[in-house]
């Protein structure tokens, strides 16, 4: 059942958190939604999540959930090409995969529904796979002081995805280099870590984790 997968993740959060000597409080538990009907996230929200990531605006779109959910919170966590940020301004709480500042530009002149700046992280790409997307590190220093500039943006991190591996410790590398970059750019939020990197993830200071398939179960493609 979702009630009782919700408490083993949540049950792992925060022996993770102990671990590092952290509060659950400072990390949000964003569950991924994408492939699955707007019930799954009114489901989930009945059972107290309140934030959920989608991978696609097209997808989103077509299933926005028709009741109103005060408190939730929708993040875009896929890549998001620029003919599509219009739409994304008006759907998504949190963009979280701005690789380009013209990107950024398109987002500041999207309308969207909010009084205030629309929230923004940055996807960095730390390794060489070519399938990732993302600013380099080198290129995020620069990027960040362009998209500050935006009056109707309000950049508060930085997202990565490490290469796939059935061990986690593999992610931590890359994981403590965010970390160390967005402390470099006085950025607070670090959204890295999925259903099977999450403890490492928390270890090393991710503030947002994204977890689908410990919550949902696996999705057919």
């Amino acid at each position: 059942m979702l009630r009782d997968r919700i408490q083993e993740v949540e049950a792992r959060i925060q022996a993770a958190a102990r671990r590092a000597g952290r509060s659950r409080q400072d990390i949000a538990l964003v569950a991924v939604t994408k492939t699955l009907p707007a019930a799954a996230i009114t489901e989930a929200y009945a059972l107290g999540i309140r934030d959920f990531g989608e991978n696609y605006v097209q997808e989103f779109s077509a299933k926005v959930p028709a009741e109103v959910l005060p408190g939730a919170r929708f993040h875009l966590i896929g890549h998001l090409q620029a003919n599509k940020s219009q739409r994304a301004a008006e759907l998504f709480d949190v963009i979280q995969t701005v690789d380009s500042e013209r990107l950024g530009r398109r987002l500041n002149d999207a309308p969207h529904r909010r009084s205030e700046p629309l929230e923004i992280l940055i996807e960095v790409k730390l390794s060489e796979e070519p399938a990732k997307s993302g600013a380099t590190p080198e290129e995020v220093p620069a990027l960040a002081a362009a998209l500050g500039a935006f009056p109707n943006l309000r950049l508060t991190g930085l997202l990565t995805v490490p290469p796939w591996s059935d061990d986690a410790e593999v992610s931590r590398p890359y994981f403590r280099r965010l970390c160390e970059l967005a402390a470099r750019l006085g950025l607070p939020q670090l959204s890295m870590g999925m259903s099977h990197d999450l403890e490492v993830a928390v270890e090393e200071g991710a503030t947002i984790v994204r977890v689908g398939t410990a919550l949902f179960g696996s999705r057919t493609p």
